[in-house]
C-alpha cells in the first residue's frame, strides 16, 4: 500500500512558504540538482506547464538571458519575467507544431514534460494515454532539441515502459530514471531523463 493522499503534506506547505505555484516544483528542482543540464542563457520548453511551478524553477535556472516556453491545455497565470512565455496549446492537436513554432522557432537546450492524462481509473488506459503524451514530448526533444540537449518526461510505469526507455536511449547518450522525493507515495509516475542528445546521423552518400 502506498502512502495516503494528503493534500496539505510537507511539500504542499513548503511550496506555499517559498511562493511556488505547485508542490511539483520540487520535482524538477531535484532533477536539476542531480543532473545540472541547464545553464544560464539556455532555452527550455515546458510541456504541461500549468500552474507554473516547473516554470518558476526553470526561469531561475536559465536567468534573464535565457528563454522559457510553457504550454498547457489550460491557461497559465502570466509571469512578470519577459523571458517566460506561456500559451494555451494542445500537444496532440494537428496544428500544435505550427503554433509552437510561432512562439519560438529555434532549437531548445531542454524539453521537459510534466504532462499527465486525465486518469480514468483503468490502469492500462491511463498508461497508454501517459505513453502517448511522453512520446509526443520525445518527438519534440528529438526534432527541436539541439545536439547535447536534455529531455525529461513524466510517465506512468506500465507495459510499454521499457520500450519507451529504449526509444529515449536511441536519441540520447545517457538515460536516467528518477522518482523525486516530492512524488506522492501511491503514485505510479517516474521521470525519464535523457542526457546529451545525440547528433543526427549524416545521410549516407549517394553513389554516383
Amino acid at each position: 500500500m502506498g502512502k495516503p493522499y494528503r493534500p496539505k503534506d510537507h511539500y504542499f506547505k513548503k511550496a506555499k512558504q517559498e511562493g511556488l505555484r505547485a508542490r511539483s516544483a520540487f520535482k524538477v528542482d531535484e532533477i536539476l540538482k542531480r543532473y545540472p543540464f541547464l545553464k544560464k542563457g539556455a532555452t527550455v520548453l515546458d510541456l504541461g506547464a500549468a500552474p507554473g511551478g516547473f516554470l518558476q524553477i526553470l526561469a531561475d535556472a536559465v536567468g534573464p538571458n535565457g528563454r522559457v516556453i510553457g504550454v498547457d491545455i489550460v491557461a497559465i497565470r502570466p509571469f512578470s519575467q519577459p523571458f517566460v512565455k506561456t500559451a494555451v496549446l494542445d500537444v496532440l492537436a494537428d496544428d500544435f507544431d505550427a503554433k509552437l513554432s510561432e512562439l519560438y522557432d529555434g532549437p531548445y537546450d531542454a524539453v521537459i514534460s510534466d504532462m499527465a492524462p486525465k486518469t480514468s481509473g483503468i490502469r492500462t488506459t491511463d498508461e497508454a494515454r501517459s505513453l502517448r503524451l511522453a512520446r509526443k514530448a520525445l518527438e519534440l526533444a528529438v526534432t527541436r532539441g539541439r545536439p547535447g540537449s536534455a529531455f525529461v518526461a513524466k510517465l506512468f510505469m506500465g507495459g510499454e515502459f521499457e520500450e519507451f526507455r529504449d526509444e529515449v536511449r536511441a536519441g540520447f547518450e545517457e538515460v536516467k530514471l528518477v522518482r523525486p522525493e516530492a512524488t506522492r507515495g501511491a503514485s505510479m509516475e517516474v521521470y525519464v531523463v535523457g542526457l546529451r542528445r545525440k547528433a543526427p546521423s549524416a545521410p549516407a552518400p549517394v553513389a554516383p
